[in-house]
């Protein structure tokens, strides 16, 4: 056995049960500070006849999905950051919803603060998807793929703003709708990585269709056009990806300029958009 070859990157890192571990430590947390609407949801099972038949099954899937994909080669140096856009980056997209009654919660709270968590959760399992999805494509960087991907790229996400304008033109007085189109379109229209943004857009989609499909018909949140779920509501969860995305590179980027993690600066500014400074 040739010991020279470089060894495969493993599935389970030692960063994994530090991760899983504060996965279960936010779950507990949201069950013990909420546990009347816990209780309320425990409720609806028979617990003294068949049980299975009245367990969240769809729940129990995503929750089994995004706990496996979380603990995937996690590195606390790069989830950490994740973990930090996702909380800011949800609770501004869930204090936008909720504000201009794009979807309200069962609860009336705006936004409810329960939800948050599962923002930064559901990044760190994008971020997986993406990998992988980057992986089994591989390095192929020919002209033809690249020119497929930028084509791609623009259909898909001139698509979605289309769609975006449609479904939120009840709310264009609102302050709050006008910052996210405007940044939904700085985002589309300066790309940095066709392939990679597309990629996220469809992982953050796909993970996105089944969380919007348990809330929406379990009646957790509602949107004021009452579709289960909404296709706008399943597609932004591939552009808040992106949006979430960019954001760290550029976060990473500024850390760069200051000091933090010099060896990366320059392929963080590229991935970011934003020139190297000439020497």
């Amino acid at each position: 056995m040739d010991s020279s070859q470089p060894s495969r990157p493993r599935f389970w890192t030692r960063d994994s049960s530090i991760l899983l571990g504060g996965f279960f430590l936010v779950i507990f947390l949201i069950v013990y500070i909420w546990w009347p609407l816990a209780e309320e949801v425990l409720s609806y099972i028979d617990w003294s006849g068949e049980w299975w038949l009245y367990m969240d099954w769809l729940l129990l899937g995503v929750f089994f999905f995004m706990s496996l994909t979380i603990i995937a080669r996690a590195d606390l140096k790069t989830d950490v950051l994740i973990v930090f856009v996702g909380i800011c980056g949800g609770l501004a997209i869930e204090s936008w919803g909720t504000q201009t009654n794009l979807w309200h919660y069962y609860t009336a709270e705006r936004p409810p603060l329960w939800i948050i968590p599962a923002w930064p959760i559901a990044s760190l399992s994008i971020d997986r998807i993406t990998r992988f999805l980057n992986w089994m494509i591989g390095r192929d960087r020919s002209t033809t793929l690249r020119s497929l991907f930028s084509t791609l790229y623009w259909i898909t996400f001139a698509s979605f703003l289309t769609l975006m304008l449609v479904f939120v033109s009840p709310t264009f007085d609102k302050s709050y709708t006008f910052l996210s189109l405007a940044l939904c379109v700085l985002l589309i229209l300066t790309p940095t990585d066709h392939r990679y943004a597309l990629l996220t857009f469809l992982a953050g989609a796909g993970l996105g269709y089944f969380l919007e499909l348990w809330g929406t018909t379990r009646e957790c949140w509602t949107y004021y056009t009452y579709q289960t779920p909404p296709l706008f509501a399943v597609l932004a969860h591939g552009m808040a990806a992106v949006a979430f995305w960019r954001t760290g590179l550029i976060l990473k980027m500024l850390g760069g300029r200051f000091g933090f993690s010099k060896p990366r600066q320059i392929s963080v500014k590229k991935k970011a958009g934003i020139p190297s400074e000439p020497s």
